[in-house]
């Protein structure tokens, strides 16, 4: 596609490296999506592989935005909760670029979400506290003042009955001590409440794949402050990504 404002986005996650071609000008994807699994171990050179492997099948040759699951500051690495140690410290930019030979720009993958949803889901042109949250695998933030992004938030990282909050109340939790809505609720609830008390928001939009079961879990959250589903869904990171790359 000859369109300058068409860019390849890829949302690297815990379990999936999903992409899209989107045309960031508009917040919306022009092409099907495409999902490769995460390697296990997600290693720096098996995720670069299944990175490279996923730009080849859309036969892309030019800039590509990346959402990463990590503390990102001039396209490095400074945390690795959800993904390989080896990643910490290590220049994502760079690396990505060495495996396709194609410029990339990157930044969090929950930042990149935030971005879609602020510019172009349900909090364009929204001032105040904004907050939003990913449910996945672990959970992500991102925070912006007046449309202003505070990057690399991390408040899944906060801490919550002796544990940091995602090893509380994440999807991944909720699968794997088979809560049911009910009982997971209750545990989200806690931490939107807590999330409520450190950040004071004007509104929380919530993200990620579990978003679309938003209203199985919502009659448990008690929280004060505005609440909805993010509306770009699980497509935000892709969306964000791109738009962070067409930006930058």
């Amino acid at each position: 596609m000859p369109n300058a404002d068409i860019i390849l986005g890829v949302d690297v996650g815990a379990s999936g490296i999903k992409g899209a071609l989107v045309d960031s000008t508009k917040g919306i994807l022009v092409s099907d999506r495409i999902r490769l699994e995460t390697p296990n171990p997600a290693t720096p050179e098996a995720v670069a592989e299944t990175f490279k492997e996923l730009v080849k099948a859309f036969k892309w040759k030019k800039r590509i935005g990346v959402g990463f699951p990590s503390i990102i500051k001039k396209g490095t690495a400074y945390s690795a909760a959800n993904i390989d140690k080896n990643w910490n410290g290590l220049n994502v930019k760079k690396f990505l670029e060495k495996s396709t030979e194609l410029p990339v720009r990157v930044i969090n993958d929950a930042d990149a979400a935030g971005l879609a949803e602020m510019n172009y889901g349900h909090g364009k042109d929204m001032l105040g506290v904004v907050l939003l949250i990913t449910i996945g695998s672990g959970l992500g933030s991102a925070l912006f003042l007046d449309g202003k992004l505070l990057p690399n938030t991390e408040f899944g990282h906060v801490r919550m009955h002796g544990m940091i909050a995602e090893h509380y109340a994440s999807s991944r939790i909720r699968k794997e001590l088979n809560l049911d809505w009910e009982e997971w609720g209750k545990r989200f609830d806690e931490y939107l409440n807590y999330m409520d008390l450190l950040v004071n928001p004007d509104q929380i939009f919530l993200g990620g794949g579990i978003s679309k079961h938003f209203d199985l879990f919502s009659p448990f959250l008690n929280v004060k402050t505005k609440l909805k589903p993010a509306k770009l869904r699980n497509n935000a990171g892709i969306i964000g990504a791109a738009c962070f790359a067409h930006l930058d």
